[in-house]
């Protein structure tokens, strides 16, 4: 027990002996007084025993402070009925019929309050976890989701393992629910027994405090308070650790806390989460032999890949140096052993492997999860990756440089459900930090790239098909963020985009309207380049319906006109397609006309193309 928590009850005991003394002296209410007597004798024996025990600290401030309280009242009271001091004394003193019953209730009540203390603070007394069958102690009856807090981080403190899983499950739910519940569980210390519990519980415990401390992420605030506790490299940790079950909650709970503070994406890389949420969507997705050393194939032979390459890695290591071979081709073709490496040697490394560290086991384990459960795991860790990679340049580059953007490909071709979905977050994600950032797109999107082609290839894909599911809409914007990684021969891009043009859903419309204007502003060097690709594409009369019809994205649709205007002012479709009307028609609009990215953009392109239409205007 903390000192602080000791200082507390010493207060109460000393009131506590007084009042038992000042009643066993009284001269007059002598019945009254003797019942004052024993309540408080027995409040003294139970502050004695809470002072022996492990106190939960927060409730025990409000227990002792109400004791305390009750107890001075009760002092004052039978410190009236000590002396009797003749007729005079008496009639100051007079006593309120109402007082002894009054005071002797209060007692009775801090007799509860601190019995439930020690009951919620001593495992032993309460063997089948039902110490919240007992009803409400008096302190919470004006909050009873209060004590409902209390009673489940007392458990998460004290309880067996049961009652530790049960109870942050319960938390999780109230986390869930409600931000009011999620603030307290954090004010009433939570956190720490929660993250002692993800860190040594049972499996079925971890995981219950894994999506508790998720659910508590319901704010920057709550997130910074999550942060001090340490759940960084808590949840860093438990990610490395089987069974998938506990890993998939714990990649759902990293994505939880980026999502509410974009803080902890340095703090999660730090801790390694991104090379390790990257094995996890790798798993059983590709083959793969990169910095991160993320291996997957759906075969026991990936397991004794692993353990011979480790340990070939590790003979073959020379201290000080950092020419590290992840390629080894001594003895070895393409990270394999050669067939005339001799079985005996092989069967002494891997049997070594098992001895030392168990990894051979542990990759075993993976291997005979269900498919629901890889398939979770492998969705969690896609979301986490997305989630991490907003907007922040480093981790995108730490996800490319693993070559991720192969596993995004594939699960984007052959995943399903919530894994496709995250997936195609991650690379739209990636790709708006790419359209910033040169040197992001010069290495993980260079024409050529496998990967870079591969997630190509598969955004193209689902363009083409042109489905309004919830896969289109990235896949757009990630080909319009991509825009200037595409070389001149690169014909296949701006078609399908053009298409979507006439698309029914106006979301649609709207994301491959602002997809093709990066590919058609000034900045993009290949603009000329590839407005006459959206004219030759039909785009020019998709345009001008938009503009005059398009509600929501009519100005979207006309700075993507003006530029297609701007660059090839002399087309022929342009002039058929009422081009120069539709400008002059819009410069007269209000709502237009003075939106800012219009401003100067509008009258240049209606005098470029005034200066080369103006006969076929006529």
């Amino acid at each position: 027990m903390s000192e602080a928590v000791k200082s507390m009850l010493a207060k109460p005991i000393h009131l506590a002996d007084q009042v038992a003394k000042a009643a066993g002296d009284a001269q007059s209410y002598r019945p009254e007084c003797t019942e004052i007597k024993t309540k408080a004798e027995h409040l003294a024996s139970l502050l004695r025993q809470a002072a022996r025990s492990e106190l939960y600290e927060r409730p025990a401030a409000r227990v002792t402070e109400e004791t305390a309280q009750a107890l001075s009242k009760a002092l004052l009271l039978v410190s009236k009925c000590r002396d009797n001091g003749g007729i005079l004394r008496r009639l100051v003193n007079i006593i309120p019929a109402g007082s002894f019953p009054r005071v002797a209730a209060q007692l009775d009540s801090s007799i509860e309050n601190v019995s439930w203390l020690i009951r919620i603070s001593s495992p032993d007394n309460d063997p089948d976890g039902e110490s919240d069958l007992h009803g409400l102690p008096n302190i919470a009856q004006n909050e009873p989701i209060l004590f409902l807090i209390w009673d489940h981080v007392a458990k998460l403190h004290t309880g067996l393992p049961e009652a530790r899983a049960d109870s942050a499950s319960t938390l999780a739910s109230l986390a869930r629910d409600n931000d009011h519940f999620a603030r307290k569980i954090i004010e009433e210390d939570g956190v720490v027994p929660l993250l002692r519990l993800l860190k040594d519980g049972r499996d079925e415990g971890r995981e219950a405090a894994a999506r508790a401390l998720g659910f508590l992420a319901r704010d920057r605030e709550s997130v910074e308070c999550l942060a001090k506790a340490g759940i960084c490299s808590a949840l860093a940790k438990s990610l490395k650790e089987p069974p998938m079950k506990v890993q998939a909650t714990v990649a759902w709970a990293i994505g939880e806390l980026c999502e509410k503070n974009p803080d902890f994406q340095d703090s999660f890389a730090q801790n390694h989460v991104v090379r390790l949420l990257v094995g996890h969507v790798a798993f059983e997705t590709i083959q793969e032999h990169s910095k991160y050393s993320v291996q997957a194939v759906p075969s026991e032979a990936l397991s004794l890949h692993s353990v011979v390459l480790a340990h070939t890695d590790a003979q073959n290591f020379t201290p000080g140096s950092n020419n590290i071979n992840y390629n080894n081709n001594n003895g070895t073709s393409n990270g394999f052993p050669k067939s005339n490496a001799p079985k005996s040697h092989i069967h002494s490394v891997v049997q070594s492997a098992i001895v030392n560290n168990g990894s051979f086991g542990v990759t075993r384990g993976r291997l005979s999860e269900d498919a629901e459960t890889k398939a979770h795991l492998k969705a969690m860790a896609a979301k986490a990756l997305w989630l991490l990679a907003k907007g922040n340049d480093s981790i995108c580059k730490s996800i490319t440089e693993s070559r991720a953007l192969l596993c995004f490909a594939t699960l984007l071709e052959k995943g399903t459900g919530d894994v496709q979905y995250f997936s195609a977050m991650a690379v739209m994600e990636i790709s708006k930090v790419a359209e910033h950032n040169l040197a992001l797109r010069q290495s993980a999107f260079k024409p050529s790239s496998p990967a870079a082609k591969a997630v190509v290839e598969q955004l193209l894909r689902i363009v083409r098909n042109g489905v309004y599911d919830e896969l289109l809409l990235p896949c757009i914007t990630s080909l319009g963020c991509l825009s200037r990684t595409f070389q001149a021969s690169e014909t296949r891009i701006v078609g399908p985009l053009v298409q979507l043009l006439d698309d029914r859903e106006p979301p649609v419309s709207k994301e491959a309207v602002i997809a093709l204007t990066k590919f058609a502003c000034t900045e993009n060097h290949l603009h000329a380049t590839h407005c006459k690709a959206i004219i030759e594409e039909g785009g020019a009369r998709h345009l001008v319906q938009l503009v005059y019809l398009g509600d929501q994205i009519q100005i979207e649709a006309l700075i993507l006109l003006c530029y297609v205007a701007l660059h090839v002012p002399d087309s022929e479709e342009l002039a058929q397609a009422g081009v120069l009307t539709v400008l002059l028609w819009a410069s007269k609009q209000a709502n237009m006309a003075q939106d800012h990215r219009v401003d100067n953009l509008l009258p240049e392109a209606k005098a470029r193309v005034e200066l080369f239409q103006s006969r076929g205007t006529r």
